[in-house]
């Protein structure tokens, strides 16, 4: 804020003077792999130790907080890793952004995901497994209910885990006041996930008329990642990205923008989220897909709202995070330049001049 004659310094730590300068909460990205840098073939990070992956975590942690991005969800971690890491963040060991922990995800034997996540087969091994993650001190249950692009040999469009077995899992994580996430990308398994009461569909590439109206009757919130398969398609081979990936990306592209603008017409909550560390799909650069949200229908007040206000809500963090208001915390960015105006502001990244963490200044440009 600007310096003022009548402020009170009493009990004041630091004044920072803003005028001139556009102040918002810190940005929330719901959908990240914090283990992940964003390299072309990411399956090599299935050859690295445990260890390794922490540190790394660490860093990408720091790239999303100096992009404006204080807190994350992760979507991920084998071995419960992002559990570590929040651990150390609160020790005080290492910084970065805020990270909301999902541990391992819940697959079915070889379906997506599975060479990180915990395969599952039937609703007692589901309920099993929620509640070893919640026992783990996870924050969040992420489901697998289709096939996906960067797992060989499953298709995006199939369904997976079946209704009964994630409905088990998402009982055990409602009943621990949990929210829960579903890697959905086919229309009957985005049905059998919504019914089975899931917070948030993540990607909802093949959305249709019947899937829209029951997300909208439950309040089923979708985070779309537009951006995930735009990196595969655009790198391509040439980048080094397996062709399976690139043929599938290729191939559900167009599907997902359509989704995301039907969704967004028919008044679907929307939040965002990048799927960062997917091939190209980097931490730090996780605005642009606020941009491409812009470029397919929303307002830049609508995409800042989705990163701000609406991820705190489908987070599970509308009390503390999400706009600038007394009793929430102090998570807050300097800009130069409004983006309301104008979204690649924050894409550009080096408009943003303070990023604050819980009342503290954590990176200044």
């Amino acid at each position: 804020m600007a310096p003022d004659s009548e402020v009170d310094p009493t009990g004041v730590d630091q004044l920072i003077d803003a005028a001139g300068r556009f102040v918002m909460p810190g940005m929330i990205d719901c959908h990240v792999h914090i283990t992940s840098p964003g390299d072309p073939d990411s399956s090599t990070d299935a050859q690295e130790d445990d260890a390794f992956l922490a540190l790394r975590a660490a860093q990408m942690a720091q790239l999303n907080l100096e992009a404006g991005f204080t807190t994350v969800r992760n979507m991920g971690s084998r071995n419960f890793i992002d559990v570590a890491l929040q651990k150390a963040q609160k020790a005080g060991i290492v910084g970065g952004c805020r990270i909301i922990t999902s541990g391992p995800c819940l697959t079915m034997t070889g379906g997506h995901g599975w060479m990180g996540g915990r395969e599952v087969d039937g609703c007692d091994e589901a309920r099993k497994a929620a509640r070893e993650n919640l026992k783990k001190g996870v924050e969040l249950i992420k489901i697998m209910a289709t096939g996906g692009v960067m797992t060989p040999g499953v298709e995006p469009g199939s369904a997976q885990l079946t209704e009964e077995e994630m409905r088990a899992a998402v009982e055990e994580a409602h009943k621990a006041g949990r929210k829960t996430a579903s890697h959905a990308q086919g229309t009957e398994g985005i049905k059998n996930v919504v019914r089975a009461g899931i917070d948030s569909i993540e990607h909802g590439i093949f959305l249709d008329d019947e899937v829209i109206t029951m997300m909208k009757e439950r309040g089923t919130a979708l985070v779309p990642t537009l951006v995930a398969p735009l990196h595969i398609v655009e790198g391509g081979l040439a980048a080094g990205i397996p062709a399976y990936a690139v043929e599938k990306a290729t191939r559900v592209q167009q599907d997902h923008i359509q989704s995301f603008r039907q969704a967004l017409a028919s008044g679907v909550i929307i939040a965002m989220g990048t799927d960062a560390g997917t091939p190209l799909n980097r931490h730090g650069e996780n605005a642009q897909e606020l941009q491409m949200y812009v470029d397919n229908g929303m307002t830049p007040e609508q995409a800042l709202l989705a990163t701000t206000k609406v991820a705190a809500q489908v987070s599970d963090r509308a009390h503390l995070l999400g706009s600038v208001e007394p009793g929430k915390l102090a998570d807050l960015l300097i800009i130069e330049g409004n983006p309301l105006e104008d979204i690649s502001l924050l894409v550009a990244k080096t408009p943003i001049k303070t990023v604050i963490l819980e009342g503290k200044v954590v990176f200044t440009r």
